[in-house]
């Protein structure tokens, strides 16, 4: 008791001392920048060139092996898409192995095996490490490139390429690329139907064997083993890999505009505007402005609390999030300050963009902001640590940029060492608002007011490749109304014009079932559409689960009464949403427009999928508007386009096309449809389409 009685006295006496000589009105001074220990990294090299790198890890027993390419950017040409496409293929197949037999020893490990265009990662418990190696070096040195696997993977990324023309952020990331390096430049080389429909099996593997050589690569070896383990296994598994000469390829340095200009891709029916600010900049991987760099770009724009998404967001709120990016690159680096806008506001939020670009230019940041910076980057630095992948990277950099060997062990004392002035020194050097690209992608009627930003006031007008734009929409032939194109069409979908004849061919019919397959994010889910005589609808979204089918989403009407409902719950439809329900719940409502007071204004004709299309508007019962489109060989209806509620305050376009029409029971009806809205997309495919059912009336409740 003695003891402790002791020590508590001389707590007291201590924490008294210092209570006396703490001024708690001053923030305490921040200590020194520890260095850190980035644990002991082995490397050794391989006869044939291949530089592998260790770094021991036995807090569980896993190891992964993680190869990488060292290689110039390739031109791709006519065939851009093939590099990548040989990364697909790659994996499916060696010539001991098929596909079945490697996916199957694959998930019989519970292992990983994935490979890309430049690399290679396999990942397993260490007592498949054996296995693993086994088959990751049959993939890397025997691999087997089939034509059918080929025809796979371009079907898909043509079904992506396509998808994409209607994905604002997609196309702001294909122009912005034009832009920036040209097509000329292999980073700014798209990709197209065209493009890829032109890959052909002896281009990938060409691709293949010229540049998958051991003496430029990195093998990074992470997990439960030594270095003594792996020496030996990369001997044994990937020693008999042949080394050879690999191309070099230079190209020209892209430039920022010697004056800021401005574009605009045009998206029918966008109500928002995607606006990008960008330039390359000389900003190489091994750049000694790296940290500073890092740390200025962070203020600006690097999240929640930097300017850009403090002014854009919190200060006018144009966006939900307003961010900017300096990125370094081997060839040529590039910024990019960007955000999504209301159409209304595209103007003034270029506006904003440009006072803060100009602000960390002219004025120094203040030291809470710095301060606060760095302690983020540092705590974010020093938890990546825990992460022995991460370790292998900075080792592989290190070797393949030429960075200095302690550059990420001092990390921590760069960032405690960059002042205000070096943040200002960065700004002044990288951030160039007067020789920029303003790229805004969104309806062409922003174009006008954006001219004030550009140096010679004009504005640019792109197609989603960056190609000058030119307006598709021409004149329809004279004499062709809205009312003859509606007309056309009702005769082309049910083989009679409108009148007794096709009165007395609907009039048996008392009520439809539509079934229908459909993917959304990769999820499989089944739509089914109900409709009965004479105004009464009801559409079931449902997925499978294990324990059975799950309605995700609900629409119905009873006549009287609209509903909805979903995993948020369910709502009554009032005004224009009950009124347009009702509308469309009339079952073969084109036949009805007249009565019905639905009126029409014939625009011109456009291509729809390079086939010409009548496009009109169409105002229904409501006041709501619609574009339309009719194919002007087969009169069918092959698209349409509406604005719509997002749900958060603001409007979306929703985006439907009608393909592959077939006859059932002499009815044409699309069999192929996709709805598009925002990023979001669902294809949805007809399996049935059935007539008096007897459908119950509790359906539609």
């Amino acid at each position: 008791m003695k003891k402790i009685a002791t020590l508590l006295i001389a707590v007291t006496i201590i924490s008294g001392v210092f209570a006396q000589k703490l001024d708690r009105s001053k923030k305490p001074l921040a200590g020194p920048a520890p260095e850190i220990k980035l644990g002991d990294i082995k490397s050794f090299t391989l006869a044939n060139g291949l530089k592998v790198f260790v770094v021991e890890n036995h807090k569980l027993p896993k190891v992964s092996f993680s190869l990488s390419l060292d290689i110039d950017p390739i031109l791709e040409g006519e065939m851009a898409g093939y590099i990548s496409a040989t990364g697909s293929l790659l994996g499916r197949a060696t010539t001991t192995k098929t596909k079945e037999q490697l996916d199957e020893e694959i998930d019989f490990m519970g292992a990983t095996l994935n490979t890309g265009s430049q690399w290679v990662y396999a990942s397993s418990l260490k007592k498949h490490q054996d296995k693993l190696l086994t088959l990751m070096s049959d993939v890397i040195m025997n691999p087997v490139f089939k034509q059918e696997e080929l025809d796979k993977i371009k079907k898909q990324t043509i079904s992506g390429i396509v998808s994409a023309k209607d994905n604002p952020d997609a196309i702001a990331g294909n122009v912005r690329s034009v832009l920036l390096y040209g097509k000329d430049h292999p980073y700014g080389e798209l990709s197209t139907e065209e493009t890829v429909e032109k890959i052909t099996l002896e281009k990938c593997k060409e691709y293949f064997t010229t540049y998958f050589k051991p003496n430029v690569a990195y093998l990074a070896v992470v997990g439960d083993i030594t270095v003594e383990e792996a020496k030996p296994l990369m001997e044994k598994y990937f020693g008999a890999w042949k080394k050879g000469d690999v191309p070099v390829h230079e190209y020209k340095t892209p430039l920022a505009p010697q004056k800021t200009r401005v574009a605009v891709v045009h998206k029918e029916g966008a109500t928002q505007s995607v606006v990008n600010i960008t330039y390359p900049v000389d900003y190489k991987n091994n750049s000694t402005d790296v940290v500073k760099a890092r740390i200025m770009n962070a203020i600006l724009g690097g999240g929640s609390t930097a300017r850009l998404f403090m002014n854009l967001r919190e200060g006018h709120g144009f966006t939900y999030g307003a961010y900017s990016s300096l990125s370094s690159d081997q060839l040529v680096g590039n910024f990019n300050a960007n955000a999504k806008v209301r159409n209304e506001v595209t103007d003034s939020s270029v506006t904003q963009f440009m006072v803060e670009l100009n602000r960390i230019v002219n004025e120094k940041v203040t030291e809470k902001e710095l301060q606060d910076v760095k302690n983020y980057l540092s705590g974010t630095f020093a938890y990546s640590l825990q992460n022995p992948q991460t370790i292998a990277r900075f080792a592989i950099n290190i070797e393949k940029y030429g960075l200095p060997k302690d550059h990420y062990s001092t990390y921590l004392q760069q960032i405690s060492a960059v002042t205000v002035d070096d943040i200002q020194a960065m700004a002044k050097k990288y951030i160039q608002p007067n020789n920029a690209f303003v790229l805004v992608v969104g309806d062409k009627s922003v174009a006008e007011s954006l001219a004030q930003f550009s140096a010679d006031k004009k504005v640019e007008l792109l197609d989603i490749y960056g190609n000058e734009w030119k307006e598709p929409l021409k004149p329809a032939p004279e004499g062709v109304t809205a009312k003859m194109v509606i007309d056309s069409s009702v005769k082309a979908k049910y083989g009679l014009p409108l009148g007794k004849s096709l009165t007395k061919k609907l009039k048996p019919i008392k009520d439809l079932t539509v079934k229908m397959g459909a993917s959304i994010q990769g999820q499989n889910i089944e739509i089914v559409r109900y409709q009965k005589s004479p105004n009464k609808f009801s559409q079931v979204m449902s997925m499978n689960t294990p324990n059975g089918p799950m309605v995700i989403q609900k629409q119905s009407f009873n006549g009287v009464v609209g509903k909805a409902s979903g995993m948020q719950g369910e709502k009554s439809l009032k005004g224009k949403e009950l009124e347009e329900m009702k509308a469309n719940s009339i079952l073969f409502v084109d036949t009805k427009y007249d009565e019905l007071g639905f009126k029409f204004e014939l625009l011109g004709i456009e291509p729809v999928e390079g086939k010409d299309a009548y496009k009109m508007v169409s105002t229904q019962p409501n006041g709501d508007t619609k574009t339309e489109w009719y194919d002007v060989a087969t009169k069918l209806q092959v698209k349409s386009m509406q604005t719509q509620d997002d749900g958060k305050g603001g409007s979306i376009a929703v985006i439907t096309t009608y393909a592959d029409y077939k006859e059932v029971d002499g009815i044409q009806y699309a069999h192929t449809i996709k709805e598009s809205f925002g990023p979001q997309s669902l294809d949805m495919k007809v399996i049935s389409i059935e007539q008096n059912k007897g459908l119950e009336d509790t359906i539609f409740e």
